[in-house]
């Protein structure tokens, strides 16, 4: 631990409870993409695939990078991939990867089932 204060350490563990929190709304509208295409609710699917399309967006803008690690950097030196976020190393490390497959495939599954293909 570095020799940071109790607030520095309050809000860094602040930072990393919401930032969890908006990872895990992010891949809970990734997954419902699939399921409501499945279940025939296109317009739910498309709200979804709306969502996350506004977060790529932004991360893209920011480098990649979410903008609550940038914040969350101003209160540590730790730089391991899960610093500023409550995730399993190897998840926070291959996060981006893991769900852009899943987005793209639920996104992929849900055109063709609007679209009749499937």
């Amino acid at each position: 631990m570095h020799a940071f204060s109790v607030g520095t350490r309050m809000s860094l563990r602040t930072i990393k409870v919401v930032h969890t929190i908006v990872w895990a709304f992010f891949v809970a509208c990734i997954a419902a993409i699939p399921v409501m295409a499945a279940v025939g609710n296109h317009a739910a699917s498309l709200v979804f695939v709306m969502l996350v399309t506004v977060e790529v967006m932004v991360l893209a803008l920011n480098g990649g990078r979410c903008p609550l690690t940038d914040v969350a950097g101003r209160y540590t030196r730790d730089r391991r991939a899960n610093f500023d976020i409550y995730l399993p190393l190897w998840v926070a490390r291959y996060n981006k990867q893991i769900f852009g497959v899943v987005f793209v495939a639920g996104t992929l599954y849900s055109l063709a089932r609007r679209t009749g293909i499937l």
